[in-house]
């Protein structure tokens, strides 16, 4: 069985691990929050998941790599220099970096991304959120992550080509950019959209997450998969061969 370590398990998503964990048929190697040392439980665990805060992800990479042993990082709110970090840290172990662990939405991403390059410019994109009133960050992470799949089927860069949120006299609609909306409320456990709007016909395509279970299970699937792993960044479409 393998040693699954938990870093953020006091958490709502750490307790929906620990359970996923259970269910999988692995061991619980043990789990820490804010104080708690990562190199300890990365020592006594074959790959490492973390869901705690950006803060943590420098010390918690640090600890992974001194340790030889994988990590999945499904913080959000995550950086530019947060990104570099799990950069660093993948050139001496394997390193899966994602905004979501959902399978379902992984799929999604992939459908997207071939939407967004089969149907052209002349579609508007527009991805609309949902999630609980305590969420601290937005765009959600799962919505950025569809962006930059958007991004990448039209060949364009995200940071470049997007709008988050609009107020006021705004004028018309930048000719391809990206647009996000994110609404806060409730015990939503995370809704996405795309819309692709063109002249007379609109697609949508969507995912529902009706309880945190569905991440932990991703998460936990993700985490079997990057035992053994060589050193490097990985991702969730790797995990589902996309």
């Amino acid at each position: 069985m393998a040693r699954i370590g938990i870093i953020g398990s006091a958490g709502r998503m750490g307790q929906a691990l620990a359970d996923a964990i259970a269910a999988a048929g692995e061991t619980l190697s043990g789990g820490i929050d804010k104080g708690g040392d990562p190199l300890a439980l990365a020592q006594a665990s074959d790959v490492l998941v973390d869901f705690s805060s950006p803060h943590a992800l420098e010390a918690n990479l640090d600890a992974a790599v001194a340790a030889g042993v994988p990590i999945l990082v499904g913080t959000t709110g995550l950086e530019e220099r947060h990104h570099f970090l799990c950069d660093d840290a993948a050139l001496r172990t394997a390193v899966l970096q994602t905004g979501n662990t959902s399978l379902g939405v992984t799929l999604l991403a992939h459908l997207v991304r071939e939407a967004a390059q089969r149907l052209g410019e002349d579609w508007d994109i527009e991805i609309v959120e949902t999630h609980h009133r305590m969420k601290v960050d937005a765009p959600s992470g799962t919505a950025l992550l569809l962006g930059h799949a958007a991004a990448e089927g039209r060949g364009i860069d995200l940071a470049a080509n997007s709008a988050r949120g609009r107020d006021g006299i705004t004028g018309a609609r930048t000719a391809g950019e990206i647009g996000f909306a994110s609404l806060r409320g409730g015990t939503v456990a995370g809704d996405h959209t795309v819309h692709f709007l063109a002249d007379n016909e609109r697609l949508s395509l969507s995912h529902l997450a009706e309880n945190r279970a569905i991440f932990a299970r991703g998460a936990v699937r993700a985490a079997q998969w990057l035992i053994g792993k060589e050193a490097g960044r990985y991702t969730m479409p790797q995990v589902l061969d996309l």
